[in-house]
């Protein structure tokens, strides 16, 4: 530090780039040991960092990156979204369905990569930008899955039937080792069961994906 330099700023940085640095997030008092600093101070950092977006806290306490850390810079999320394509565009080819990225935004998951089958006759409408609670739908329940794993590095799948939309059915797996990032590859299609293949299909799609944004 020099006298030019702010010591909550460099405080506040420096928790972005902790929480950036862990998959499952930290709590108040691992930050006030890994900072050096007492947990009020923590408290007020989180705080400020929270009503920027720039951090988020689960219902556990845990604190996360928030989804205004993309925000900052206005080509990061559609490099997010460029990186995640082809394998997107793969997926719902192969399976004939729509295949979405969703990420985590605050209590809520995001879709914000979205990519349409070319050969199908019908298939179900989802758009980039459409959101829906965690506890959801296909793409928010493998986040959550994810979270709960003791093994993060194995993860499964999740498949739902009529949870977002009546007759509509959705597979996903969640994205693993994306540093500051939690989110998941899926896709929803109008069938009443989720054929077998498509599970182990998002799962290959979702470690694509997670290469791509490595």
């Amino acid at each position: 530090m020099t006298a030019e330099t702010s010591q909550t700023l460099d405080r506040g940085l420096r928790v972005l780039k902790l929480l950036a640095d862990t998959d499952h997030g930290l709590t108040v008092t691992e930050l006030s040991n890994k900072l050096g600093v007492n947990r009020t101070v923590v408290y007020r950092l989180l705080a400020t960092l929270e009503q920027h977006a720039l951090v988020r806290r689960d219902l556990g306490g845990r604190a996360r990156v928030g989804l205004g850390v993309l925000r900052l810079g206005r080509q990061v999320h559609p490099l997010v979204r460029e990186a995640a394509l082809p394998a997107l565009r793969s997926l719902a080819e192969d399976i004939g369905a729509t295949a979405h990225l969703t990420l985590v935004d605050g209590s809520d998951a995001l879709a914000v990569a979205v990519v349409e089958p070319t050969w199908t006759d019908y298939h179900v409408a989802y758009r980039a930008g459409f959101r829906h609670p965690l506890d959801r739908g296909a793409a928010g329940r493998a986040i959550l899955s994810a979270r709960a794993t003791a093994d993060p590095s194995h993860p499964g799948y999740t498949l739902t039937h009529g949870e977002l939309e009546a007759g509509a059915s959705g597979a996903a797996a969640p994205l693993v080792g994306v540093s500051g990032v939690e989110g998941s590859v899926g896709v929803v299609m109008l069938t009443d069961a989720v054929p077998e293949r498509v599970g182990p299909r998002v799962l290959d799609a979702a470690r694509e994906v997670a290469d791509a944004l490595r």
